[in-house]
């Protein structure tokens, strides 16, 4: 749904710009504008008389935020998600378009009714915690967090554990507080060994610090953790960043002091 959304605006975005510029396609361009109007009519049509069906309220939406018709999708989007309360997806959809209509307490609204029921929903703990600290309160997000934390390592590091950590790590590191930042991250990569996203998280800590060889250190280790084309992309960011190649002389991984190297 999100890939449809972005589909659309970019489309009516370019239409536009056509506009402005002369572009010779502009009365074709209008002419699929006036095509689009009319579906959206019909469709609403569907809807009043109770005949709108799934694919019906999903098509009709996508034109809607296209169109720019923002109160028009939410009032929607409030239907479909409380036709389909196990969807998550709609009502995050719908905390997304409050929230981008500087409605941040029924975004935040949206995104409890999601948390009510599911505590570790890691996207909706996402964008709670964005809302909070656009709020000005980080504080008490971060409490939030830990608590959460605790409770997922709680006898022993559950598969959630490593998401919530990762979030909560990045909730440090843009409140400034980098190095419990690090520190979370090095025990999450210590927690879950064979996963490369806490060594990249670190990775980018260090480079915020200004020490680029743990930086690089931490790289490897993630590298060392993906294949292919993930390993690839991480020696670009590593040039990017201006560290040396994270490959040695023959092409293999660099060679690494240590998981206890790369977290000093």
């Amino acid at each position: 749904m999100a890939l449809i959304t972005l589909v659309a605006g970019c489309a009516w975005a370019g239409w536009g710009l056509g506009q402005r510029h002369g572009d010779p396609r502009g009365s074709a361009q209008g002419q699929l504008q006036l095509q689009v109007q009319t579906e959206v009519g019909q469709l609403q049509g569907r809807l009043g008389r109770g005949a709108a069906t799934a694919k019906d309220r999903q098509r009709l939406l996508s034109l809607l935020l296209g169109l720019g018709r923002q109160a028009e999708a939410i009032a929607l989007l409030e239907q479909m998600a409380d036709q389909e309360s196990g969807r998550w997806s709609l009502r995050l959809l719908l905390a997304d378009l409050r929230r981008n209509a500087n409605d941040r307490s029924g975004a935040e609204r949206e995104l409890r009714q999601i948390l009510n029921q599911d505590p570790g929903q890691v996207e909706a703990l996402k964008r709670m915690a964005l809302l909070q600290l656009e709020q000005g309160r980080g504080s008490e997000a971060r409490t939030q967090l830990q608590a959460l934390l605790k409770q997922a390592q709680t006898p022993s590091p559950q598969p959630q554990a490593l998401a919530i950590g990762l979030l909560l790590a990045d909730l440090m590191q843009r409140q400034g507080d980098l190095p419990a930042a690090a520190q979370l991250d090095q025990q999450l990569s210590e927690q879950f060994p064979r996963d490369a996203r806490p060594w990249l998280a670190l990775a980018l800590v260090r480079q915020q610090q200004g020490d680029g060889q743990a930086s690089q250190r931490a790289l490897v280790q993630a590298r060392s953790r993906l294949g292919g084309q993930g390993a690839q992309r991480l020696d670009q960011v590593a040039v990017s960043w201006g560290l040396a190649d994270l490959r040695g002389p023959s092409g293999a991984p660099a060679r690494s002091s240590g998981a206890g190297a790369a977290a000093n």
